[in-house]
């Protein structure tokens, strides 16, 4: 009787010893789904006892359960605050599940309070994650600096500084990431959470608060759950409009809550400039330009000088095809002192002026040499133009330069390498729709070199058609690089061929370099030829089709329509009739385009 006493008091005193002997044999056996179970039955038991939660942990890492592993050892060392080992078990596998920031502190706690032994370990394992993150923000800190509109650098910034723990510093680039893009929502999330932990709790909530009243699904649910389990109260609905001025869903839910407690409502405050400039943006972003032009024509009213503003105007009108309106913004954003404004404004109001004018002049010229033929041929032309009114038409004097640099007597050369002509004519050409523009002109050609084939001097000269042309991607003057394209298309009827009509397409594919600034600002571009012409009565020499690499550059300095190139083709003939030049060849082609409007 005595002894089953002292049994019965035994279980009473120990109501996890039968689940802990059981979890050992399971262990033992490799058996380590039951060991698990007997051993959070066993913790359940005894929830104070730390070396359940150990062994509990070490079974979960013989099954791979790393995150599982890592929530009990962070129990046994609350347990067991002076346990150093098992601090710094929790610690290393913080730093193997992404837990930087919490590995980062245990680390330095351990190094600083923990036993011989443990503090040699952790100041290591510190040393490890510390060095990268220290380099990192200094890294991002000066990115910052020159680029205060760099989203990306501004997040990572933040991130790095709380995985270091300098709160304050990621708070205030959490803060500068979402100004710039407000509907990152998720970032007040982990800014509410860097304030709370910097003991700043109205703050917090209120990060939370407009978090919660957002668009973004997966924001909106996190920080539910971080707010308090109750309904706000007013001033936290205030606090929260403070920080996040544009939230309507904010505005309306306060002006319902005062509303239901009898009180007056929110009267519509008048915007800060801040503000209006915040809703243009979001505006402009997802297409909405009448609502981007009022709110940053409001900006623009409540700052002047806000240049950035005056930019944002421009690019509006222009993708409103209000042109007339956009160079005047575009000619005062240029005016910035801000360099890269100015610079942008600048671009923009050259490449719009010429359009706009009522007279322009433009010249281009683009001699080329080929392997092909051993001659250098040179295309240009002369153009002035004059705008009629508001109709989409431009009436135009023209020179053109086509042909080659020296005579051809007795020799057969295509004809459109070999006009070796001026052609004076006067035509109408439309504006530009999509990149595509159509226009006809009459005139006169007058070849000046001789030929053997008792062809005129002088010789009406009738000639129009459709062009079309249109880049995506990384142009060759863009700063970043990337993948681009490119396609020059044209039909083009000329009476002195025939009353033929010729097709051609010339399409590149490629790579643009970033700037080389080691060699004087150096673009480059390389890219891959694929080129094609046609016409109606199948001339051999008008239909072909050209492959081949080519590459072109040019230096920052050079005005914008410069540029050179090389290729190297494989043509073929697609017409093999009276084609004196058999089926395939090959051609080096370089050239220099030159071209300027007045």
């Amino acid at each position: 009787m005595a002894a089953a006493c002292l049994t019965l008091s035994g279980q009473v005193a120990d109501p996890a010893r039968d689940p802990l002997e059981k979890a050992y044999r399971a262990l033992a056996a490799k058996q380590y789904d039951a060991a698990i179970e007997l051993f959070e039955t066993a913790a359940n038991a005894a929830p104070d006892r730390a070396s359940i939660h150990q062994d509990l942990a070490y079974t979960y890492l013989k099954t791979g359960q790393t995150e599982a592993a890592r929530d009990q050892f962070a129990q046994a060392m609350g347990l067991a605050p002076q346990d150093f080992h098992t601090a710094l078990e929790y610690a290393f596998l913080c730093h193997e599940t992404g837990r930087t920031a919490e590995a980062h502190h245990i680390f330095n706690l351990v190094r600083e309070q923990g036993d011989p032994a443990s503090r040699a370990t952790a100041e290591q394992a510190f040393q490890n994650i510390d060095r990268p993150l220290a380099e990192g923000i200094e890294r991002w800190s000066q990115a910052v600096t020159v680029n205060p509109d760099d989203f990306n650098a501004h997040r990572e910034l933040a991130q790095l500084a709380e995985r270091r723990e300098i709160l304050p510093l990621a708070a205030e680039h959490y803060l500068k990431a979402w100004r710039l893009r407000p509907e990152w929502r998720y970032l007040l999330v982990d800014l509410g959470r860097l304030w709370m932990a910097m003991g700043q709790v109205e703050q917090a909530h209120s990060a939370w608060l407009a978090a919660s009243r957002g668009a973004e699904p997966r924001a909106t649910e996190a920080a539910r759950e971080l707010l308090p389990n109750r309904y706000p109260y007013v001033y936290e609905f205030r606090q929260a409009m403070e920080l996040d001025p544009t939230n309507t869903a904010l505005r309306d839910e306060l002006g319902y809550l005062l509303a239901a407690m009898g009180q007056p409502t929110v009267k519509p405050e008048e915007k800060t400039p801040a503000e209006a400039k915040v809703l243009g943006d979001r505006s402009y972003r997802a297409g909405y330009l009448q609502d981007a032009l009022k709110y940053y024509s409001l900006a623009q009213e409540l700052d002047p000088l806000d240049f950035r503003v005056l930019l944002q105007l421009g690019w509006t009108h222009n993708v409103m095809k209000q042109d007339s309106q956009a160079i005047r913004w575009f000619n005062l954003a240029r005016k910035s002192p801000d360099p890269a404004i100015a610079e942008e404004g600048k671009r923009a109001y050259e490449n719009l002026r010429p359009s706009l004018e009522r007279f322009r002049t433009t010249i281009w010229v683009f001699p080329s040499y080929s392997s092909r033929w051993h001659d250098v041929f040179t295309y240009g032309q002369v153009k002035t133009e004059w705008k009629l009114g508001k109709l989409p038409l431009r009436a135009y004097l023209s020179t053109r330069l086509i042909g080659d640099t020296r005579p051809l007597i007795n020799q057969v050369q295509p004809q459109y390498l070999s006009e070796s002509s001026l052609i004076f004519g006067a035509g109408l050409a439309t504006s530009y729709w999509h990149g595509a523009m159509l226009w006809a002109e009459a005139g006169s050609a007058a070849k000046y070199l001789a030929t053997s084939r008792n062809m005129p001097r002088l010789a009406p000269d009738y000639r129009g058609g459709v062009s079309y042309s249109k880049g995506f991607g990384r142009l060759l003057t863009a700063r970043a690089p990337g993948l681009f394209f490119e396609t020059n298309d044209d039909g083009v009827f000329v009476s002195r061929f025939q009353n033929d009509f010729v097709f051609y397409s010339q399409n590149r594919f490629g790579y643009t370099l970033a700037p080389n600034k080691a060699l004087g600002g150096l673009q480059t571009q390389w890219y891959w030829n694929a080129n094609a012409s046609a016409d109606l009565r199948r001339q051999y020499w008008a239909n072909a089709l050209e492959l081949g690499p080519g590459l072109r550059f040019r230096w920052k300095w050079m005005p914008s329509p410069w540029l050179l190139s090389v290729s190297v083709l494989r043509g073929i003939y697609r017409i093999r009739e009276d084609n004196p030049y058999g089926h395939q060849y090959n051609d080096l082609r370089a050239g220099f385009w030159y071209a300027f409007t007045r």
